[in-house]
């Protein structure tokens, strides 16, 4: 019957169908993990979902699952070559054959993986943190820092069960020099998601009291290396790049760098070399103060016995030395008298010679001298006469010459 009404389990097959027919071939899927549960046969239910390009908005969902028989050795490959655990908020490439139950719906199984995508956007992901951090002007603060030359107050920043602590603290406090260490242990959970949090906790607990530390070190030993997800975040990898005390890190990632291992003073492999590294920075120290203190009871002595007899020498050479100096001094002193006199007898010619210049000039320029070329001088009560306006009929006027005086009697034309 055409028109007849399906029910709901008819059109499910008819779906279930569609897809096995239209989609028959495995095909590689690119999403993100939003969601990873085992349960007690085994089996791995995950949920793929991809995100807007611009937003984390989601786009697309789906169900998917790895079966008991697959899971294992999926997993075991995929955390070894990423060193990262298969779990929620990762992206994956995946390997899915699309079905349709009726009962559970649309699902997508899992029957093959690509760590190496995984790892590519791990790479990515780490990539952009860095150039955050360079862009921010912090990354390389915490490398530049200078480690203390006596570097034996040590924070440590670890699991107290964990027996890379365990190994550390045993390297330090019974190294052969015998090298006195004072190590406190700031309890921090170093696999999982806690990870991040608590080591940032940890770290500001040692910034309220950092005048009692020199070097802070971040360990972690006996764990998996798919665990080390939480040292590869920003927020901690900013509190660690701007400590201001030199952190080590040796959480026992021998194949890769965390983002806190690139940005970190020192970055060791192991609890157990991070150690060493403190212990080989110390030996230096003892070194240099081995060979300061050789210099003391050696050297020194010979070095002021050198230079007290080199004293003795410029002493002794010192009543020659003045002898010489006054001899010079006086040599000099006696050019200079000579340069002198000469000076001063050139000096006082040239000024002879202008005042005999200004003598002539002033003789010349004398009324007597006027007087003897012919010129006279009228005098009017004693006062020169410049102008006939000065004079009046019957005035008495004198005429000075050069060789005497005439009296006259003043008369106009009128």
């Amino acid at each position: 019957m055409e028109n007849r009404p399906l029910s709901l389990y008819e059109l499910n097959a008819l779906v279930r169908k569609s897809i096995r027919t239209c989609l028959p071939d495995a095909y590689w899927l690119q999403a993100e993990l939003s969601d990873v549960r085992v349960n007690a046969s085994g089996h791995c239910y995950v949920e793929f979902v991809q995100k807007g390009v611009k937003s984390d908005a989601l786009v697309a969902k789906a169900r998917g699952v790895i079966w008991n028989d697959t899971f294992p050795l999926l997993k075991s490959y995929f955390e070894r070559e990423t060193g990262q655990a298969f779990s929620s908020g990762m992206k994956v490439l995946v390997k899915v054959t699309a079905d349709f139950h009726e009962l559970y719906g649309y699902s997508l199984t899992v029957t093959d993986i690509d760590p190496s995508f995984t790892v590519g956007d791990m790479v990515r992901k780490r990539r952009e943190i860095l150039l955050r951090l360079e862009k921010e002007g912090v990354l390389t603060l915490n490398k530049e820092l200078a480690l203390p030359e006596f570097a034996q107050r040590v924070a440590v920043i670890s699991s107290g069960t964990a027996a890379g602590y365990g190994d550390f603290c045993n390297q330090l406090l019974n190294n052969p020099f015998g090298f006195v260490f004072y190590i406190r242990l700031f309890p921090a959970v170093m696999q999982g998601e806690r990870v991040e949090s608590s080591v940032i906790k940890a770290l500001e607990t040692i910034y309220s009291e950092r005048e009692n530390w020199d070097v802070v070190v971040i360990i972690r030993g006996g764990g998996a290396v798919s665990d080390l997800s939480g040292f590869d975040t920003y927020d901690l990898a900013e509190h660690c790049a701007q400590f201001p005390l030199p952190i080590i890190t040796g959480i026992g990632h021998e194949r890769d760098d965390t983002v806190i291992d690139m940005i970190s003073y020192k970055r060791v492999k192991t609890p157990t070399a991070a150690a060493e590294f403190l212990i080989g920075h110390l030996r230096e120290t003892a070194a240099k103060l081995e060979m300061f203190s050789e210099f003391f009871r050696k050297d020194l002595p010979e070095r002021l016995r050198r230079e007290k007899e080199r004293l003795a020498q410029i002493v002794a050479h010192i009543p020659l030395a003045v002898r010489i100096r006054m001899q010079h001094e006086r040599f000099n002193q006696a050019r200079l008298n000579d340069r002198m006199r000469n000076l001063w007898g050139r000096r006082v010619q040239e000024e002879i010679h202008r005042l005999a210049l200004m003598e002539q000039q002033v003789g010349s320029l004398s009324p007597e001298h006027l007087l003897k070329r012919g010129y006279t001088l009228t005098l009017k009560n004693g006062m020169p006469v410049r102008r006939a306006s000065q004079v009046a009929d019957g005035d008495y006027i004198e005429t000075i010459t050069s060789d005497g005086k005439i009296g006259s009697i003043v008369v106009t034309n009128k």
